[in-house]
């Protein structure tokens, strides 16, 4: 009887080693396999100019990655903050938490590259480089002037013709806050009409390129240097708009650049910005394509 019931406790004293064998395997092989980092919130920083089109790219890739065997992203929801690029310069330079920063411009990111680079100690910490994301298009858009008398050769006209008067205005992105008035600047003066307009006070220089787009969407102006891709949004029609020659103003190279390194879902979303997929709505949104 003793050796039975010794034989019994025995036999499940190597049972319950055997279980608790294989649970510890179990949750080893799950560890190693689990590559994904915990769902949690990207934040973007992006420029004003990227309302329009931002919202369909994040409700593709969230589709796309939802029905993806290998989502490795992990990302619960993604919040975005749209301002002109200089303001979220200053918010990135001042500890804003953010993940990613894409930019209107090439410079703003080239910025924060260069000063991390001196300022950082923890090799992790230090920033990606920026990449070129798209190429935005410039356009001159009145809701009350018509425009289909001129053409992207002769659109300099405007500002001569009969119809410009003392008191017309013109909005303009701030030029050393918004790429794209920083643009606008240099087409007008390549025109050289930009030093006569100031002058006259026709030019109201707005915070960014969607303030812009609202003073003369609205009609508070006669005219207003905006984003391509912003009159496409609304379906503007073919006689309140221009679109500049793209040769005739510096190129609007569009930088982004991973602020929080340390995220696979940062990574991921970027990569997706510069897919076909990413790039074909940048098409159909106005912009230009990029390699």
């Amino acid at each position: 009887m003793v050796k039975s019931l010794v034989a019994v406790c025995v036999s499940a004293c190597l049972l319950l080693s055997l279980s608790a064998c294989t649970q510890d395997k179990d949750a080893n092989t799950m560890l190693a396999g689990d590559t994904t980092e915990p769902a949690r919130t990207l934040r973007i920083a992006a420029a004003a100019n990227l309302s329009d089109v931002l919202p369909h790219i994040i409700d593709s890739y969230q589709a796309d990655n939802s029905s993806s065997a290998q989502n490795v992203s992990s990302i619960s929801d993604i919040e975005v903050t749209y301002a002109s690029s200089g303001k979220l310069y200053a918010q990135i330079k001042a500890g804003a938490p953010y993940d990613i920063f894409l930019s209107a411009n090439q410079a703003f990111p080239a910025k924060l590259a260069d000063e991390n680079l001196v300022s950082v100690i923890n090799e992790d910490n230090k920033l990606t480089k920026p990449f070129t994301y798209t190429r935005g298009q410039l356009a001159l858009y009145s809701v009350t002037k018509p425009l289909n008398d001129f053409t992207p050769t002769s659109l300099g006209d405007v500002f001569t013709s009969a119809d410009f008067t003392q008191d017309s205005k013109v909005a303009i992105a701030n030029p050393n806050l918004a790429p794209y008035g920083a643009s606008a600047k240099a087409y007008l003066q390549s025109q050289n009409t930009y030093d006569k307009l100031n002058a006259q006070k026709s030019l109201i220089q707005s915070e960014n390129i969607g303030q812009a787009f609202q003073y003369a969407h609205t009609g508070s102006v006669d005219y207003g240097f905006v984003a391509q891709s912003q009159l496409v949004a609304i379906k503007a029609k073919p006689e309140q708009f221009i679109t500049l020659l793209p040769a005739s103003y510096p190129a609007i190279l569009q930088d982004g650049i991973i602020i929080n390194n340390n995220t696979v879902s940062a990574a991921d979303f970027t990569d997706y910005l510069r897919s076909k997929a990413g790039q074909q709505h940048f098409l159909q949104a106005g912009y230009l394509a990029v390699q």
